[in-house]
């Protein structure tokens, strides 16, 4: 178990699936960690009741990670109580799948607002809490789809593949204050994100993966959690890919 004793979180979509099992590890650490939800206040409640023995290390909060003004008032709030901040995981993330020619504008502005902005707006609201103690780790969590893409999937793969680009380059912004950003890539995972598959499609899926089977939520937070760590301090720019050799 890594140690993340003093050390303070914030992870969005942090009460479902991939989030749920990166905020529990990170509690299970010793950190303190501010979970943000988009609507789901009864997964939200979920989770307060199995983390009830982290009682004080653990605040859930609904926010639109695409609404500028709403995430730097979240900081805002964050910093008045934390005064800084060492880890953000960029979780958020939402499909709205179509064929490119009958796929609606909103569900394209929708998908690449929450996936690409919101990592954007965290990014940019937690860098100067980071930048006060000069350390910080940013951990986006992409997909493989950014670059094989998917038919059906065009909005998707864009976000993704835009979220590495932004990982690119902010990692070169701000590696010498001590903050590395870089991205966690899962393929399948076992999670309600690809709950609407049908059977027929699972088992196309699992061909596809050399291991044969989906990953689960807690092999991507470990995978998380060792880029968030200290251990970590030299791994800066990179996507660690958790896809069963996808």
């Amino acid at each position: 178990m890594a140690d993340f004793k003093g050390k303070k979180a914030v992870v969005t979509g942090a009460t479902r699936g991939i989030g749920k099992a990166i905020t529990q590890s990170l509690l299970a650490g010793g950190a303190d960690v501010v979970g943000v939800y988009g609507a789901n206040k009864e997964a939200a409640d979920q989770l307060q009741q199995e983390c009830s023995s982290f009682e004080g290390c653990l605040s859930l909060q609904q926010l639109d990670v695409s609404d500028y003004e709403a995430v730097a008032a979240f900081f805002a709030e964050v910093e008045e109580r934390y005064d800084t901040m060492d880890i953000l995981v960029n979780n958020a993330g939402v499909r709205r799948d179509a064929v490119v020619a009958m796929m609606k504008e909103e569900d394209w502005h929708r998908v690449i607002d929450v996936n690409l902005t919101g990592g954007f707006n965290m990014s940019k609201c937690v860098l100067p809490l980071m930048l006060k103690q000069k350390y910080g780790r940013i951990v986006f969590i992409t997909s493989p789809m950014g670059h094989l893409g998917f038919a059906g999937q065009a909005n998707y793969a864009a976000s993704k593949a835009g979220q590495v680009g932004l990982m690119k380059s902010l990692s070169k912004e701000v590696g010498k204050r001590k903050i590395t950003v870089n991205c966690v890539s899962p393929g399948f995972i076992a999670t309600d994100f690809i709950h609407d598959l049908n059977e027929s499609q699972v088992k196309e899926y699992k061909k596809m993966v050399p291991q044969r089977r989906f990953g689960t939520p807690q092999e991507v937070a470990d995978a998380v959690l060792f880029l968030a760590g200290d251990n970590a301090s030299y791994i800066n720019g990179a996507v660690l890919e958790v896809t069963g050799g996808l």
